[in-house]
């Protein structure tokens, strides 16, 4: 049941993707080729306007074939024929559509149990939060610069700075806001160097309008995980052999299906849908980075035609984009073959 629910997940996410740049692309008249969910040989489909809507054989993927590649398709309707800044709004669409998805469903996810406000109940003995007077009932309202609205992202600085000596806390008591200068420790047992603070796990439900507010900044949240992790792997903080693709996330998600599903089906929906908040938001950031053959590396091409006035040659456009593609499909490969390894160990 579980590795249904994941490719469900993963397959309705997919769609959410492409249905950014289908709907992008019929609002500037561009012409839609074929509109698909999965990859490989179809199964099944059916035309409309204009459009084959179709499933094929692999569940994972999809796609929204608006003759992109076909530089020498200058046609009426086509994609190439249209303005620069009519091209780049439908690329950026999918990108943007996977963002919305999870604001919508952190929205929901609040709505229904609220969020973690970053108010501290103990300063733990032996840091150096508790030495420079940090206690209950503080508000941690920034670290080093940054605006903080929700405990995760006291964990998550925790858990992805743990290289960093100190860190700059502003946090307020009695309507006013001190500073002071943390140093990061690893007392014994810790895995890594910490703030030395903990909340008490008392969530906060903020109403209607608080949930569509408080699911921006989870949202926020969980892009900054996602850059966060993806700084950690570039510097070597973590290693390839942590990365994981399709098989993984079925395995993730048929693993916390089965393991909350005993607890009901409240907590199997929240664990659910916060895998789903995951997957969308990663999908949306990996896609706007500028490698070639994804959204992003297309951006940037559009990006450069906007300041020069006048394309890329197309055929060097579309050498790059193969090189990308074909080092994209050598990392699925790897990651993959990770993903089954892991499997087994």
């Amino acid at each position: 049941m579980g590795i249904i629910i994941a490719i469900l997940m993963f397959s309705g996410i997919i769609i959410f993707h492409e249905l950014g740049h289908f709907l992008l692309a019929k609002k500037n008249k561009i012409r839609v080729d074929e509109f698909s969910l999965g990859l490989g040989p179809t199964l099944f489909g059916k035309e409309f306007g204009g459009t084959k809507f179709c499933v094929k054989l692999l569940p994972f993927g999809g796609a929204c074939m608006m003759g992109e590649d076909d530089a020498d398709d200058m046609s009426e309707g086509s994609f190439n024929s249209k303005s620069v800044w009519a091209r780049m709004s439908v690329i950026v669409a999918g990108p943007l559509f996977n963002l919305i998805l999870a604001w919508i469903m952190c929205t929901i996810v609040v709505a229904w149990v609220g969020y973690m406000p970053p108010v501290v109940d103990k300063a733990e003995p032996g840091y150096s939060a508790y030495e420079e007077g940090i206690r209950q009932g503080d508000v941690i309202k920034e670290i080093n610069g940054k605006n903080i609205h929700l405990w995760n992202e006291i964990s998550l600085y925790n858990l992805t700075h743990a290289n960093e000596e100190t860190a700059e806390i502003v946090y307020e008591r009695d309507g006013e806001e001190y500073t002071a200068i943390l140093e990061l420790r690893q007392l014994e047992n810790d895995t890594y160097k910490k703030l030395g603070v903990t909340n008490s796990g008392e969530a906060v439900r903020p109403g209607i309008l608080g949930s569509v507010q408080y699911g921006a900044y989870t949202v926020k949240y969980w892009i900054d995980y996602t850059v966060d992790c993806l700084r950690m792997l570039v510097t070597g903080q973590v290693g390839v052999r942590d990365l994981s693709g399709p098989v993984g996330i079925v395995n993730v998600v048929d693993s916390a299906y089965r393991q909350s599903a005993a607890a009901g089906l409240k907590t199997v929906v929240l664990n659910l849908m916060n895998i789903g908040i995951l997957v969308t938001a990663n999908l949306g950031i990996m896609n706007l980075l500028p490698i070639p053959a994804l959204d992003g590396g297309r951006l940037v091409f559009l990006i450069v035609e906007a300041i020069r006035g006048k394309r890329v040659p197309p055929e060097k456009e579309g050498m790059v984009h193969f090189a990308g593609f074909a080092l994209l499909m050598m990392l699925m490969v790897f990651v993959m073959f990770n993903d089954i390894r892991n499997l087994f160990i």
